[in-house]
Order: C-alpha cells, then structure tokens, then sequence
C-alpha cells in the first residue's frame, strides 16, 4: 500500500486532540491559541510543513531491511521511558539462558548479556541482525520470526519481546511461542506500544532511501487481548506497567512546528506498555 504523508490532516489532529483533552478544565488562553492555530492552517494563512512525500507500506521483510539503517539513529520517546522499566524487572532476576525475541539491532540483546546472561537473539531480518552482532558480538543469534522461534521448548530462562507485537496482526500465537521456549518458573517481559499510541496516531514512519516516507504496519491490542493471550498460554501476571510521554518530540517531525498543542495533545497519556509475566512451575 502507497499513500501521501499528510501534513495538513495530522497536524489538524494533534490540535484537534489538543483541544479535545482540554476542553473541560483548560486554560482559557491556551484553548484560544488551539483553535487561532487551527484557523490559520485552514485558511492557508500560515505555512505548514513540507508535505506530500510518498508514504509506502512494507512488510516485514522489506520493511526490516530498510529500518535496520537507520533505527539506531532515531531518537524515540518510546525507548526512552520503555528502557528503565525493562531494565528495572530485569535487574531483579537471577542470571541464566535468555531469549531476546525479534531482537532488531540487538537493544536489549546488549542489556541481557550486561547483565551476565547467556543471551540468545532471534529475528527474522539478517540486516537487523547484522547490526545486533556488533552491538552484542558476545550474544548468539539465529534467523526466525517470533511466530516460529528456532528453539527447544522449556530451553530459556527469561524471554524479553520488546517493541514487536504490535506488528503481529495475532499476538496470540507470539506469546503462546514464547511460553513454549521458557521453562516452567522462568519469566517473560513483553513490551508493546501501547494501543492508545497506535489507535490515535497509526504507524511509525521512517526513511526510506533519499526522501521516501516508508512504515511497517502497527496493529491495536488491546490490554484485554494480552490477558487472554497470556491466559490461553497458561501464564500469570506479575505486572503491568504503562510509562507515560516523556515530553519528547520527534526532533525535525511536524509536531514540533505546534510544539505546544502536540505537548498537550499527549501530556500523560501512557505511550507504551510492559509485561511483567511468569510461566508456572
């Protein structure tokens, strides 16, 4: 699927929700610059940012691939409030044989093996995996899709997931995968962007080549949907943890042209989720 990245259409949103989260209890001033600024663009009588670039979906695949060059430059307000609280249940659990399942560039492959852990990195992007070895040239890695993992059953200790089930259309068979690898008593912590995030703003784009605008397709699930993911697979629920927007904007995006209405449009709402979960003895 191909489309146009609509600058107009989005940036209206972001003032739209702006306005739509503060209409109730707001300052005064505030909801009167969201609805000028919203007039101005309407009206053509203020520039927005460049838009109509092309924006291609990819699959997985393809969309790796591509990602895989530049994903370790992009700053991410989602890594940035994701990481301490991984880190933080991770810090609490014995040493032993960990998975890092759709490991990418290998972000928390590097953090398992710091931690003593004899890690294991799985991905089904040999360009993903690529930059994975040098970033954790102690770990191990395989070719194999979170679907599919290419290990024994019951032969992990931990099995970290994070930021890749939203790509799965069905989480339900990724988190029954990963209760297989993981012996009883052992632990799974799944991150995910969390459902509010993708329902209200959709995908995360990124370049492709020179000046294509390209996604990987984010999917909604539901804080229900993990339950009975993690219910059919037989596991139970330490945690959940759901850190909120940090205040960080994508630098160069468009929502740092309305810098005040983004801020507010996701002033605490909680941007990703964390699973804290065991598989029973």
């Amino acid at each position: 699927m191909s489309g146009e990245f609509r600058v107009r259409e989005m940036v209206l949103g972001i003032e739209g929700l702006a306005l739509l989260r503060h209409a109730m209890d707001g300052d005064e001033e505030f909801l009167q610059e969201r609805v000028a600024e919203i007039r101005r663009f309407v009206l053509g009588e203020e520039k927005l940012p460049d838009g109509g670039a092309a924006v291609s979906e990819l699959d997985e695949a393809e969309g790796y691939a591509a990602w895989s060059a530049v994903y370790d430059s992009l700053p991410s307000s989602y890594i940035e409030v994701e990481e301490p609280v991984v880190h933080s249940i991770l810090d609490g659990l014995e040493t032993g044989v960990a998975l890092d399942a759709a490991c990418g560039t290998g972000r928390q492959t590097r953090a398992l093996t710091a931690r003593g852990h004899r890690t294991i990195g799985v991905d089904q992007s040999p360009q993903m995996l690529a930059k994975a070895r040098e970033h954790a040239p102690d770990a191990e890695f395989r070719v194999g899709r979170l679907e599919r993992l290419p290990l024994d059953d019951d032969s992990v200790d931990l099995a970290v997931c994070s930021l890749a089930m939203t790509h799965l259309p069905d989480l339900a068979t990724g988190v029954a995968e990963l209760a297989r690898v993981v012996r009883p008593g052992g632990r799974i912590v799944v991150s995910d962007m969390h459902p509010f995030v993708i329902s209200l703003q959709g995908q995360c784009l990124f370049v492709r080549g020179s000046e294509e605008l390209a996604f990987v397709r984010n999917h909604v699930h539901l804080p229900s949907r993990y339950l009975d993911a993690f219910g059919r697979a037989g596991l139970r629920v330490r945690g959940c943890h759901e850190p909120l927007f940090n205040g960080r904007l994508a630098p160069g995006g468009y929502e740092e042209f309305i810098a005040d209405a983004a801020r507010a449009a996701w002033d605490g709402l909680p941007i990703v989720v964390v699973w804290d979960v065991e598989v029973p003895s």
